[in-house]
């Protein structure tokens, strides 16, 4: 069970993690722009172009996703259940959950 003090602390951290987040996207959504076929760069540098705008597509997808679940668990942080694995029903570690705020289970059921 979290405190008043240790809920404030994640309600903090999950703000301080959003903010960071759509930071992040709006630096992907610029890195993920088409490569376009008429730049005059080398099929090498063009290739390797190609392959930057796919990791940093995929980068854009996980940070989007994790916004998302940041943003959901925000609201059920007062819950009395949060905090407690879903799987379990035992108490999440206190560090895990200010590190992952939006996982909702503990290190043993992740696995």
């Amino acid at each position: 069970m979290l405190s008043e003090d240790q809920r404030k602390e994640v309600k903090d951290t999950i703000q301080r993690m959003i903010a960071e987040a759509e930071k992040e996207l709006k630096i992907l959504k610029e890195l993920t722009a088409a490569v376009e076929p008429d730049n005059s760069i080398g099929r090498i540098s063009r290739m390797d172009a190609i392959n930057n705008k796919s990791v940093n597509d995929a980068a854009y997808r996980n940070t989007r996703k994790r916004l998302k679940q940041l943003q959901n668990v925000q609201d059920m942080v007062d819950s009395p259940s949060y905090g407690k694995c879903v799987r379990c029903g035992k108490p999440i570690a206190y560090e895990r959950i200010l590190i992952m705020p939006e996982k909702r289970v503990c290190v043993h059921c992740s696995t």
